[in-house]
């Protein structure tokens, strides 16, 4: 019996005040603060002796042109179309990647660049919420000096409450921040509009040749500038990741239509100020707003950087289940914070990951200006990734021409290299900690990955084939006795060690007994969720498909599976679980073997992830060499 999920690429829901609020408040957060700090961090670099007016034009036009290219052609227009069933992220585009892939190094390859997209992204995860609510909450300098020691103290107040909150989930938080942040975004246009209307001239800034003409006269110098453009589109693959929260559709008309006009604007706002007085450059965003409107601007800069924050620890949340259905990660805990949407999620482990880290950060850096060295290596890391990933899918899954691909995605490509060798040039001001990190998730992700596939070698080399095991029943004599034995088993086609142990031991085998095995497809939600098999009378094997966007629960399935009488209060669950030992010729080097053992003690318990009742489980302990 096959039980369809509906498509959520298949969007037609209407683009409602609400919808569009909701994706204000959780998509949108991350790339809406950029003006706090981006324009800035750019022109500082060049702020020595002097603004000139076609440096000040020259990294304006960058910046815009930055937002044209890298948001809205690529990742808008592009990148939004290549959704796994509406499930948007990194690893959703390597799964696509995989089923096109036409060679095994060819996945190989797909499944490194995922895995290091996915790794720089968490990076980049706890860097955004630091940076971003240290510089809005910085504006008091432009206020007065008696608030610099209170800065990192605000800050952290914020980013601790921000983090508590987070069990809420981010239908509740949506509902809050969106009309927050649609006040932030018609802020950002009229403050920048106000000033657009006295210095006009501005818009020159529009025009590429500005741009082009920064980059010639400052030949290898433009790749200082380029690192600290990068700030003006980091959010944008936090975009993509949050797109199974609401759809592309309500994020393609909420960019074009407001956030994308409402950031050029500000932009070119900031620039105005800057070529009628240069010494602006001290907070060039704060000072677009008269003195009497800084203290309520400070207030609501530090509101729209909080839901800054909110739109990556939302992605993470999304990454960090995708990994642990596609065998990236142990299994962690998934609270679902919706009735009605399915991407809506809690994970409380990588919650309290992600605020001791930005704490750290906080307290090691103490403002922006340090922060932002260390932010876009990251970013622009996971750029790169998604460009070859989206290539490959264009042109195999959406049967575009070589031509075509070729002519889209290698400018594209061409850019983010470009975006991410300039801020290589950052790695030792700061640059080093989201390399850090992302090297340190890498590992984790790769090692357990590679422990798993060993795991289930030795499996498959130690274990019986379950059809010589069901053969030989008939003439076995085994004892049956009554009620129904339910044996987990991660490989269909092989006897589990649990039930070897249970006959082993116990020298009897039950009444009914069913093989179920999970398997994760790499799709959001599964089309056919349940396979049923009778291989032998009283005895089933019983394959249960997920999504990536879903949690099982085993008992709710047993109980609906077509002809078979299950009695959960007649059931007994038999779970293996593995002592890791190293084999007389190990795979794994000891380092990895000690991650991978501590990784698998600190995973969920199979029986809290499967939903599966602690009091009708027996566990069966077994060693395997590996």
């Amino acid at each position: 019996m096959a039980v369809s999920a509906p498509d959520p690429s298949s969007d037609t829901r209407p683009l409602t005040p609400a919808l569009l609020l909701g994706v204000l408040g959780v998509v949108f957060g991350d790339i809406g603060t950029s003006p706090l700090y981006a324009l800035r961090a750019s022109l500082l670099h060049f702020s020595a002796d002097g603004l000139e007016r076609w440096e000040i034009l020259g990294v304006l036009s960058l910046i815009f042109w930055s937002l044209i290219l890298v948001v809205t052609v690529k990742y808008v227009l592009l990148v939004l179309r290549a959704d796994n069933r509406g499930e948007g992220g990194i690893l959703a585009l390597m799964a696509l990647a995989q089923r096109v892939a036409r060679s095994d190094r060819s996945r190989r390859l797909v499944v490194l660049a995922g895995i290091i997209g996915a790794a720089l992204f968490f990076g980049d995860g706890i860097i955004t919420p630091a940076i971003s609510v240290l510089s809005a909450v910085e504006g008091l300098h432009t206020i007065s000096p008696v608030f610099d020691s209170v800065v990192i103290p605000i800050s952290l107040v914020i980013l601790v409450g921000l983090f508590l909150v987070q069990y809420r989930g981010t239908h509740g938080l949506g509902k809050v921040f969106g009309p927050i942040t649609a006040v932030w975004f018609a802020t950002l246009g009229i403050l920048g509009l106000i000033e657009l209307i006295k210095e006009p001239e501005v818009l020159v800034a529009l025009s590429p040749h500005h741009a082009l003409t920064f980059c010639v006269r400052y030949k290898l110098a433009a790749f200082v500038a380029l690192g600290s453009v990068v700030l003006a589109v980091t959010g944008a693959e936090a975009l993509y990741a949050d797109m199974g929260h609401f759809g592309a559709r309500p994020i393609r008309f909420a960019w074009l239509w407001f956030v994308l006009p409402s950031l050029t604007l500000n932009y070119l706002g900031q620039g105005a100020l800057l070529l009628a007085n240069p010494l602006a450059l001290e907070n060039p965003f704060y000072l677009l707003a008269p003195e009497w409107l800084r203290l309520p601007l400070v207030v609501l800069a530090t509101l729209a950087t909080i839901i800054a924050s909110q739109a990556m620890i939302s992605g993470a949340f999304s990454i960090a289940r995708q990994c642990v259905q596609m065998g990236f990660l142990p299994r962690l805990v998934v609270r679902h914070t919706s009735e009605t949407e399915e991407g809506q999620i809690y994970m409380p482990q990588i919650n309290y990951a992600l605020l001791i880290g930005v704490v750290i950060l906080v307290l090691s850096f103490h403002n922006s200006d340090s922060l932002a060295a260390a932010y876009g290596i990251a970013v622009t890391g996971t750029f790169l990734c998604t460009s070859m990933l989206a290539g490959m899918v264009l042109r195999r899954r959406f049967g575009w021409s070589r031509l075509s691909v070729a002519a889209i995605t290698v400018p594209l490509f061409l850019l983010d290299l470009s975006f991410f060798i300039s801020n290589v040039l950052k790695v030792p001001d700061g640059g080093w900690v989201p390399l850090v990190l992302g090297a340190v998730l890498f590992t984790m992700m790769l090692t357990w990955r590679r422990g798993r596939d060993l795991l289930f070698d030795r499996f498959r080399q130690d274990s019986l084939p379950l059809k010589s095991f069901l053969a030989r029943l008939p003439q076995s004599r085994t004892l049956r006795v009554p009620g129904i034995a339910v044996f987990m088993t991660g490989q269909a086609d092989y006897l589990p060690n649990a039930l070897l142990h249970n006959l082993k031991h116990n020298k009897v085998l039950h009444e009914r007994v069913l093989f179920v095995t999970v398997i994760n497809d790499d799709v959001p939600q599964a089309a056919e969720r349940r396979e049923v098999t009778e291989m032998a009378p009283g005895i089933h094997r019983v394959i249960l498909h997920y999504g990536f966007q879903e949690s099982p629960n085993i008992p709710r399935e047993l109980e609906s599976l077509p002809g078979v009488d299950f009695d959960p209060m007649q059931a007994s669950y038999f779970l293996g679980r593995e002592t890791l030992v190293a084999a007389a010729v190990p795979k794994l080097s000891r380092w990895q073997q000690a991650l991978f053992s501590v990784m698998s003690r600190n995973a969920l318990p199979a029986t809290e992830f499967f939903r599966i009742p602690s009091d009708r489980v027996v566990e069966l302990g077994v060693r395997v060499a590996i």
